[in-house]
C-alpha cells in the first residue's frame, strides 16, 4: 500500500516513513493545502490543518492519508507549541491525534504573536534556514531530546494504532 504524506517536508515525510515502513507500507510526499492560516494559532486550526492535508492525498487518489500539523497555543502560562495529525481512508473515516505542547520562551512567543510565523522566528533565532525541515523548535528548546520528525513519529503512531484497533472491530 501507499500511503500519502500530506507534505514534502522532510520532517514530516520521513516521521511517516519511520513508522509505516514496519507495516510494508510504501510512503509518498504530495503538496496538499493546510486550508488555515500560515501559522495556525489554536488547537481547533491546528487540527483543521491536519485533516484538511490527509483528505487532499485521498482526494487525490490515496487510499490512506496523514496530514500532519504544527500550529501554536495561547494561554495564560505562554504560548505553546503544539502539534495534530489526522489519518483519513479512502472511505473518509477519519482519525485524529494530538501530541505533547511544550511553552516557548517568552521573546519566542511575543514575535510570533505579533504575527511573524515560528518557522521564520526560529531561522532568525538560531540563524539556521529552513529549520521547520530538520529539528524545528521542538529540537532547540528540547536541547535535542526531541526533534520534529521524533514528535511527528509519535503522532504517526497513535494515528496507525487508532486505525488499526478501528479496521480489527469493522
Amino acid at each position: 500500500m501507499i500511503v500519502a504524506v500530506g507534505s514534502k517536508n522532510p520532517a514530516k515525510v520521513q516521521a511517516v516513513r519511520l513508522i509505516v515502513e514496519t507495516l510494508d507500507w510504501q510512503v509518498e510526499g504530495m503538496d496538499a493545502p493546510s486550508l488555515v492560516s500560515p501559522q495556525p494559532f489554536s488547537d481547533p486550526e491546528t487540527r483543521k490543518g491536519a485533516i484538511n492535508r490527509a483528505k487532499a492525498c485521498v482526494n487525490s487518489g490515496y487510499k490512506i492519508g496523514i496530514g500532519l500539523e504544527g500550529g501554536v497555543v495561547d494561554s495564560e502560562a505562554g504560548l505553546f507549541l503544539c502539534n495534530w495529525g489526522a489519518l483519513v481512508t479512502e472511505k473518509l473515516d477519519t482519525y485524529v491525534v494530538s501530541g505533547a505542547k511544550i511553552l516557548l520562551p517568552k521573546e519566542i512567543g511575543d514575535l510570533v504573536r505579533s504575527g511573524r510565523e515560528l518557522g521564520d522566528v526560529m531561522a532568525d533565532y538560531t540563524n539556521q534556514k529552513n529549520i521547520r525541515k530538520k529539528e524545528g523548535a521542538i529540537g532547540i528548546f528540547t536541547d535535542g531530546w526531541i526533534t520534529r520528525e521524533e514528535m511527528f513519529a509519535h503522532i504517526v503512531r497513535l494515528l496507525i494504532g487508532q486505525y488499526q484497533f478501528y479496521k480489527k472491530r469493522t
